[in-house]
């Protein structure tokens, strides 16, 4: 008698088990045995009749289990085989705990048993996954028959046996790579030999696949013999294209594992493996996925080893082979997918060759130094925009729009009048499809090339508008690119959009009344979003004709007009954070139960995401118009983050399989403690192919993150009750895959600190203290892992900005703690060092201190604006042995060599810890000790030929002053000197009025120590201030004391300070504390010197004597 006979014999005779002999009689049907349950199978896979129904029946019968091996392991049919193995695998793995040890002996015998007899490659791969789910149960050294048919199967000199092995293998160890641990080694050599087996490209499919499931578990044993495989890989990967394209493309997916998990195996191979993807993804005769595979593999890599590119010098091979795949013509009759007219504009087509050859220059610019990446990649961009060929110049211009984001500052600075020269010609090209690229450039270039670009509005502004009125409405897709170039660049106009504001209106309105396109419409609403967000209150008359027409779309419920709503929704956000309190605060609890009516009759996530943002939009116009509907809106913005909508898992089988299965078992109360702590409505992560998560739920948990944070802090007091679940569900998402959703929680994260800290301030009770306290001590340790370990660097900005603003909101508070002072401080630290993950730290390369990507660069400014914020919490003593530790660091970038960014951010940080200490106990000490040390630097700043740098280095010369006080007298002639030099050739507004700020800082700091005769007429000289309007505060808190001290000069100097005056006097850019100083100042002059101000005074123009008299009345 066989094995296999044997094997079952023991199954029916097993007694006292979960398995009853299932041949007994029974009045109904027996659908556990053989013969009736392999017809009842072949009903169900056919899909006839009531199978589903009865085959569910016998799945209730502790006897499905033999019976199903009996039929895995004898039927003819090898869909009632694999179907069988199936089953069974569903079965054993939500019902093995309640298998006896001896039947689980018998049943690892008959699968495997059934293994080596079938010949179906459709039944083994079922088999192979039935044999996963066991030894995830089992561990491999409780099965050593399996190990023995493994090593045999997988050196058998039979291909096929080495096939059908290295799939058993793929499968056991994708299911539960961890335990074979101690055979990692063996496994390499037998990887190894396997990739030379050119002539059986399946065997080479498995293997790469098995490769790739245990490479995030190898450690530093199995390196040398990993990096030793990778020449290997490549060469098999390149077989293994020519027999089968789908499989190489998912074969590929090791490159992207090999970096993600250890990326210093690739790294002596990253040349060839560059080659290797470059071949492929500019190979025409390749698919597409895999073109797109390979190609994603590089910017990948630039991700993560931008330094090994450049160090490698493959930045200029990766471009020479790209630069073909982005300008390629399409075949005759296509055209690319986003010059197609239906278009969405969305740029959502990512899964083209070209689209990622234009990410791999998007990457570069985001992670290269601008200066190495610009050396090489202008030369090809201008060969292009020169080209006679319309797909070139579209090219070069999509180069030049990707390069806006990463290498901003570069661009701005070195560049902008000739980029944009040659955008704004591109939209007078012949061609549409260098029109439409040269619209996305403008637009890309106006978000991200700000302020700088919005200088050139007197030309670009009649461009847009006349492009958008010559435009054929018909031609939708085009019309969008049109709109989204406008919208970007009128969105940061601020005031210099008024003299638009008829033509931009008459347009938008028109296009809501008028025409019957949606997609006309919604692009105008949109539009009206971004004038609103830069006119703020000037839009305030065109007011009611757009609130009427948003209400019209609103209250609409057909499906069609669901993107409109969407638009329409968001638009109504903008409007309720510019148009102004009073006019807005009127419709505000309207908009409330507008949205909570919307997201109870339509499920949308898209539609639901928009009413969190208007919330959150009216929480801070009308705070109190939520508190009645704060248990809806938080019920439905929890929900949003708990559930798993939108997220699909991919099942490896039909979903109908585990339909038979989905009851748990009958008698819930006879579960015992172990079955709980196996999560059996789990999808079991072995079943799964993959997942996708959709778009839309991603943006709602993100905005719902968002909403929650602000509406805690603007509601305050109200909040309270829904704080902790909020906190407990946020707080959830700090893991969340998708980088965007975990940033906002950690935005959210501090939102609710500062809420809190804002309700113990409003009532400081000993519970709102303990609650701040409590919250402080979970969030800051979460927030100082994440800047350390996070592999995203938009995630650690965020958290650092973030980290930021509760320092700044809740000052002390986050040092009660003793520990959090160090810790705080060696987080910046390791960030200004390029320590954390997010920075490829701990790197073996030698770093270039003075040329990185600009992102990094701005990474290191978050963490350096923690610095001055710590200075202001602590006393400077319990401080001043971090600052030392962190002043190189910020010192070292002012170097001449450094770029404009790094020294600018360098001499402001400089002077705001410096102005910190101004305001702490022992601060004049430390700042008196520090500056020999930065005196230097801030001299060196002031010369510097950059304005900004100029800028920032005589603030802080004049906080140095104010912060030592009596200590750097010696220094005040030098000083002087400095300033009196600058003043005579200055021609920058904003360094003028901060040289004023900074000579008033050293008056009033040593006022005996500056020639008050020859600095306060020079002074005066210079006012009213024209840009930096907060430093207002310091000239005239000056004057004032300076009228107390020397009247008699301040009186002499009186007409040009009315003069000032009436600039400042009414101006909503000045504090209400610095025009009540400048009020009291004109009130003694008239009431002292009556002669002198009344002569002062009618020496002005009608209107500023009019507002002198209005506002020295209201003081």
């Amino acid at each position: 008698m066989s094995l296999l006979s044997l094997c079952q014999m023991r199954f029916l005779k097993i007694s006292g088990g979960i398995f009853e002999n299932p041949f007994k009689t029974k009045m109904e049907p027996n659908w556990t045995s053989w013969p009736v349950l392999e017809e009842e199978m072949f009903a169900f896979s056919s899909q006839l009749g009531d199978a589903t129904a009865q085959l569910k029946q016998a799945f209730k019968d502790p006897a499905i289990i033999p019976a199903l091996c009996a039929v895995m392991s004898g039927s003819q049919n090898p869909q009632i085989r694999q179907s069988a193995a199936v089953m069974l695998r569903l079965r054993v793995k939500k019902h093995w705990k309640k298998i006896s040890p001896n039947d689980r002996e018998s049943l690892k015998a008959v699968v495997l048993q059934a293994f080596m007899q079938e010949t179906e490659h459709t039944v083994q791969h079922s088999l192979s996954q039935l044999c996963a789910v066991m030894v995830k149960h089992e561990t491999p050294d409780r099965w050593p028959a399996l190990l023995q048919l493994l090593n045999q199967s997988t050196k058998s000199s039979n291909p096929n046996d080495r096939q059908v092995g290295l799939l058993l293998l793929n499968k056991v160890m994708e299911s539960n790579p961890e335990p074979f641990k101690p055979h990692y080694c063996q496994l390499l050599q037998l990887f190894s030999t396997v990739l030379q087996d050119h002539n059986n490209p399946t065997a080479l499919y498995y293997c790469i696949l098995t490769l790739t499931a245990i490479t995030a578990f190898t450690g530093s044993e199995e390196m040398n013999q990993m990096r030793s495989i990778i020449p290997g890989l490549i060469v098999a990967l390149k077989h293994l294209i020519k027999a089968d394209q789908g499989q190489a493309s998912e074969a590929m997916e090791v490159f992207n594992e090999l970096m993600e998990s250890e990326v210093s195996i690739i790294v002596p191979h990253v040349a060839d493996m560059v080659r290797f993807c470059l071949e492929v993804g500019s190979d025409t005769a390749l698919t597409d996925s895999l073109r797109v595979k390979a190609l994603s593999c590089i910017a990948f890599l630039i991700k993560l080893k931008s330094k090994t590119v450049l160090k490698q010098k493959l930045l200029n091979p990766i471009l020479q082979a790209i630069f073909p795949v982005l300008t390629a013509v399409p075949p005759p009759g296509e055209e690319d997918p986003e010059d197609e007219e239906d278009d969405s504009g969305d740029g959502t087509d990512n899964d083209n060759p070209k689209h990622c050859a234009a990410q791999i220059i998007d990457t570069m610019a985001l992670h290269m130094p601008p200066e190495k990446l610009f050396q090489h990649l202008m030369p090809l961009t201008q060969s292009c925009l020169a080209s006679e060929n319309p797909y070139q110049r579209k090219g070069g211009l999509m180069c030049l729009a990707v390069l806006a984001e990463g290498c901003a500052d570069h661009i701005r600075t070195k560049m902008l009048s000739s980029v944009l020269q040659t955008v704004c010609q591109s939209l007078s090209d012949s061609n549409q499809v260098v029109r439409s690229a040269g619209l996305f450039a403008l637009g890309q270039f106006s978000e991200h090339l700000q302020p700088e670009v919005s200088k050139y509005c007197a030309e670009l502004m009649p461009l847009l508008l006349g492009y958008l009125s010559s435009l054929n409405q018909a031609k939708v897709g085009h019309v969008t690119k049109a709109f989204y170039a406008l919208e970007n660049f009128m969105e940061n106009l601020g005031a210099d959009i008024e003299p638009y504001l008829p033509t931009l209106m008459d347009t938008m309105l028109s296009a809501l009344n008028s025409t019957d396109n949606l997609k006309i419409k919604e692009l105008a609403v949109s539009a009206i979003g971004a004038i609103a967000n830069a006119a703020k209150e000037l839009l305030v008359p065109y007011f009611p004709p757009v609130i009427e027409s948003l209400k019209g779309f609103l209250t609409t419920t057909t499906e069609e007009m669901r993107s409109l709503q969407t638009q329409s929704l968001d638009t109504l956000s903008v409007l309720a954070r510019t148009i102004g309190k009073d006019v807005f605060s009127p419709l505000a609890a309207e908009c409330v139960r507008l949205g909570l009516n919307l997201t109870d009759t339509i499920d949308d996530p898209d539609l639901r995401r928009c009413t969190y943002s208007l919330y959150s939009a009216v929480s801070t116009v009308s705070p109190d118009c939520l508190t009645p509907h704060l248990t809806a809106i938080t019920t439905v913005m929890l929900l949003a983050l708990k559930s798993n909508e939108g997220i699909t898992a991919h099942l490896e089988e039909d979903k109908t399989f585990v339909l038979l299965d989905d009851d748990d078992d009958d008698n819930e109360e006879e579960k015992d403690a172990d079955d709980f702590l196996e999560d059996d409505t789990e999808t079991d992560v072995h079943d799964v192919a993959g997942f996708t998560v959709e778009n839309a739920y991603i943006d709602e948990k993100e905005d719902a993150c968002d909403a929650l944070g602000e509406i805690a802090f603007n509601t305050g007091a109200v909040f309270q009750p829904f704080l902790e679940s909020s906190f407990q569900q946020v707080y959830e998402m700090r893991d969340f895959p998708h980088e965007d959703v975990r940033r906002a929680a950690f935005g959210a994260m501090g939102q609710f600190c500062r809420a809190q800290h804002k309700v113990w301030n409003e009532n400081p009770n000993e519970a709102n203290h303990q609650a701040l306290l409590k919250l402080l001590d979970v969030v800051l340790p979460c927030f100082l892992e994440t800047v350390r370990t996070d592999h995203e660097r938009q995630v650690v900005m965020g958290v650092l900005e973030t980290m930021n603003n509760v320092m700044k909101s809740c000052k002390e508070e986050v040092f009660k703690n003793p520990a959090r002072l160090k810790e705080i401080s060696y987080v910046i630290r390791d960030v200004l060092k390029k320590k954390t993950v997010c920075q490829d730290g701990g790197g073996d390369e030698v770093d270039d201190e003075d040329q990185q990507a600009e992102y990094d660069a701005m990474l290191q400014e978050f963490a350096g604006e923690g610095i001055p914020l710590l200075a202001s919490s602590v006393p400077a003593d319990s401080f001043a042995p971090f600052l030392n530790d962190l002043l190189p660091l910020i010192m070292g970038k002012a170097k001449s060599t450094c770029t404009v960014a790094d020294k600018s951010f360098a001499v402001g940080t400089i002077g705001e810890i410096l102005q910190a200490l101004v305001g702490v106990s022992g601060g004049r000490g430390v700042a008196g000790r520090l500056s020999n040390r930065l005196l230097p630097v801030l001299v060196a700043g002031v010369r510097d030929s950059d304005p900004e740098v100029r800028n920032n280095s005589v603030f802080g010369l004049g906080c140095l002053a104010q912060a030592a006080g009596p200590i750097v007298v010696s220094d005040y002639p030098m000083m002087l000197s400095v300033f009196s030099n600058l003043l005579v050739k200055e021609s920058d507004l904003r360094v003028i009025d901060n040289l004023c700020a900074a000579l008033c800082r050293m008056i009033m700091s040593n006022v005996e120590a500056v020639p008050l005769e020859q600095v306060v007429p020079a002074l005066v000289n210079r006012l009213p201030l024209k840009e930096d309007m907060e430093e207002n505060k310091t000239v005239f808190s000056c004057l004032a004391m300076l009228y107390t001290n020397s009247p008699a000069l301040i009186v002499k100097l009186m007409k040009p300070i009315v003069a000032a005056s009436t600039h400042v006097l009414g101006n909503k850019d000045v504090d209400n504390e610095t025009q009540n100083t400048l009020a009291a100042l004109m009130r003694e002059f008239a009431q002292h010197h009556s002669a002198d101000f009344q002569a002062a005074v009618t020496s002005l123009p009608g209107e500023q004597q009019a507002t002198l008299s209005a506002a020295i009345a209201a003081s």
